[in-house]
């Protein structure tokens, strides 16, 4: 490398000016009009105490509804506060020999949901990353103990002696064998000699593939959850031409309890602590695939930077998926959580979301402590019993098992911590958020709206149990981070509570447009511009974000559809069930999606047509919702023509209205379709009877 483009830097960081302009300005006018908002509800209300001219109750439950929509509504403005972009260049690089190496964590805990086949494409991916094949290694976690998943590893490894060859030799950019054979690979040889070479390779795929299919066929009877643990290293000794690939199955036992993938993943840093040691390290999903192989170049654009490299604990790319429909209903492209990312990236880093991050060892384990020379109890306390493990947090550590390819005992126990020490020891620290153009890492979104619905709701659970830890980051960030980091953190964590003003408003409104009682000034009221400038600046603020990303108009109406669907639904499960689980009521309960879809869900999801072929749990509250609305849109509606009183209700009749036709497709399920992925008629019939009921007893209660 010469001097010249030795001194060139290896990442940028550009502040999106425009977008930071127009949010600044949004913040202004929103602010300002949600202050006269709040002023016209206090003066209304002190008179409604005095006069009793409208009923108390469904206008105190608005007044808080609005309360909690602004507090979410401020938190959520520090993520706009200073959005930026990242660009990196990898090419910059010094030598291969200058370069860390990198360990790389997969999880997975059951064949049956999570197919092997998919499973052992991401872990081949991670395998033939652009990377100096002895300075990588790649772990799988296997919680099930499946011996399913252990025979697809060692098949894994004797295919990958073809397939990562035939990269390197041909550069082939798409790593992943099933979408390379797919034909996503974009810039293909026509040598002869190539496609030689791509038949050979083929059909050596198709024997591995065959072999996994066949080996599939009992998955669900293999998976265990009393077992003990299991390692198994495989290595080349052809000078080191593969990574290491290493199965994990940790010790498991009924009754102890185990955390999860956090658990998982705090075993697979004890175990590759004394294997590999790599100074940094990847986690990926099961079925999150490497579609850039430099992916692990660019992040070393961030650690290899000498202005922030010591600075940095992880670099968080975001979640792209390969199955997304062009309709993208479920929303499953998640790109409000990557829009967000931006900013919080400009506030000192982004959380982690889970996987696609690569992150130092160092930041996690609060190394400074140890190498400042604490007695060996002491550390034991933090690190457990291992000897050979806490002599791996040594700086002049060196693992030998690459060369003989054999490890020994390796201490870890049954009750495994969560990753708290993500928290404990992150203090100082920054991260930053890389988004390039292709995608480093692709994965399969939920393709059903049951599964769309159980994923949202494990999430925002996870995230209100931190919200309601003594880890809450309204009060344990602000002494730790930055005022705007700790908001962006908090709005992360508390976001299930949208439920509450969600319910408020989708219900109170109706249930008083069908009794006559009006909640919002009449449209000839000064105030009544107010309340229309929040609602339409909201919505237009929510379409130029989605337009400013790239996505076009109907992105931002699936959007707002989707957030409808999970505030009725996933964000009111996950805030009821971090209530019980944090009094004892509950326990927190891990469930996976299922990746194994079936053709004409598929199918559906491709076409753009809900599948309501879900829980009466998560389907009846949506349909409940819905025709509590039609109701009271009807018979509200004909009350006031035949009153002559609609400039009192006007407010009410067009929230209802919105809600109607923002979830048409739920008329759609319970009253216009025939096909298998309608409504049920059980949850049809019981969402009206729940109807009926909530609109007597709603009417009862706001009357008198």
């Amino acid at each position: 490398m010469d001097t010249a483009s030795s001194s060139l830097p290896l990442n940028e960081c550009r502040v999106l000016k425009t977008n930071l302009i127009i949010n600044r300005l949004h913040m202004f006018l929103n602010g300002s009009a949600i202050l006269a908002l709040f002023y016209y509800r206090a003066t209304n209300l002190f008179r409604i105490i005095q006069t009793k001219e409208t009923p108390i109750i469904p206008y105190l439950i608005v007044c808080i509804s609005e309360f909690f929509l602004t507090a979410l509504w401020v938190l959520h403005q520090a993520y706009r506060w200073r959005p930026v972009k990242r660009t990196v260049y990898p090419e910059r690089l010094k030598d291969d020999s200058k370069l860390p190496a990198v360990d790389v964590f997969i999880c997975t805990a059951d064949p049956s949901k999570e197919p092997s086949l998919g499973v052992m494409n991401t872990v081949i991916s991670a395998m033939s990353l652009d990377y100096p094949p002895d300075k990588l290694s790649v772990y799988l976690s296997d919680d099930g103990g499946s011996w399913v998943t252990l025979e697809a590893m060692r098949e894994s490894w004797k295919f990958a002696k073809w397939w990562i060859p035939f990269c390197r030799k041909y550069n082939v950019k798409n790593r992943c064998p099933e979408a390379f054979f797919a034909g996503v690979e974009d810039t293909l040889s026509t040598s002869s000699e190539f496609l030689d070479d791509k038949k050979e390779v083929e059909e050596k795929y198709q024997e591995f593939q065959d072999i996994l299919e066949k080996n599939s066929v009992n998955a669900k009877s293999s998976v265990s959850r009393n077992h003990a643990p299991t390692i198994e290293v495989m290595s080349d000794a052809k000078a080191n031409a593969l990574p290491l690939l290493i199965y994990v199955s940790r010790e498991k036992r009924p009754g102890h309890p185990h955390h999860f993938k956090g658990g998982a993943l705090n075993t697979l840093l004890r175990v590759s602590a004394v294997i590999s040691n790599a100074p940094y390290f990847l986690v990926l999903d099961c079925d999150m695939y490497c579609g850039d192989p430099t992916s692990a170049r660019q992040a070393m654009c961030f650690y290899l930077d000498p202005k922030i490299s010591s600075q940095i604990a992880w670099v968080q790319y975001p979640q792209k998926f390969r199955n997304t429909s062009p309709y993208d209903i479920y929303d499953g492209r998640l790109h409000p959580i990557w829009r967000e990312g931006q900013g919080l990236d400009g506030l000192r880093g982004p959380t982690i979301y889970g996987c696609n991050f690569f992150m130092t060892r160092d930041a996690i384990y609060g190394t400074e402590k140890v190498r400042k020379g604490l007695d060996v109890n002491q550390l034991k306390k933090s690190f457990g019993e291992s000897n050979e493990f806490i002599k791996s947090v040594q700086s002049n550590y060196k693992p030998s098992v690459r060369n003989d390819g054999k490890v020994g005992y390796i201490y870890f126990t049954v009750v495994e911590d969560s990753m708290t020490s993500f928290i404990l020891h992150c203090k100082g620290w920054i991260s930053v958020f890389i988004d390039p153009a292709k995608p480093c890492f692709l994965g399969a979104c939920t393709s059903s709206l049951n599964d769309m619905l159980v994923q949202q709701t494990r999430w925002s659970f996870g995230l209100m149990q931190i919200g309601l830890s003594k880890f809450c980051p309204l009060f344990y960030g602000p002494v730790r981070t930055s005022i705007l980091q700790s908001m962006c953190y908090t709005a992360l964590v508390f976001d299930a509570l949208y439920s509450v003003p969600f319910y408020g408003l989708a219900l109170i409104p109706p249930v008083c447009l069908l009794n006559g009682i009006s909640l919002y000034p009449n449209v000839d009221d000064p105030y009544f511009i107010v309340f229309a400038f929040i609602f339409f600046s909201s919505l237009l603020k929510h379409v130029q974000e989605v337009l400013s990303y790239g996505d076009d108009l109907r992105t931002s109406f699936y959007e707002l559809r989707v957030w409808m669907m999970k505030s009725a639904v996933c964000y009111f499960y996950a805030t009821m069930n971090a209530i019980l689980d944090k009094i004892g009521s509950s326990e927190a309960n891990f469930s996976l999606t299922n990746k194994d879809i079936e053709e004409e869900q598929l199918k559906r999801h491709q076409e753009g047509i809900f599948d309501f072929q879900a829980s009466p749990m998560l389907i009846a509250p949506l349909c409940t919702l819905y025709i509590v609305n039609v109701v009271s849109f009807v018979i509200g509606t004909a009350k006031i023509i035949r009153s002559q009183n609609g400039s009192e209700m006007f407010v009410q009749v067009f929230i209802s209205l919105f809600g109607i036709l923002m979830n048409y497709h739920l008329l759609e399920g319970m009253f216009l379709r025939k096909d298998k992925g309608r409504v049920s008629p059980f949850v049809t019939l019981l969402s009206l009877a729940i109807s009926v009921v909530f609109l007597f007893v709603g009417s009862f209660i706001v009357v008198y």
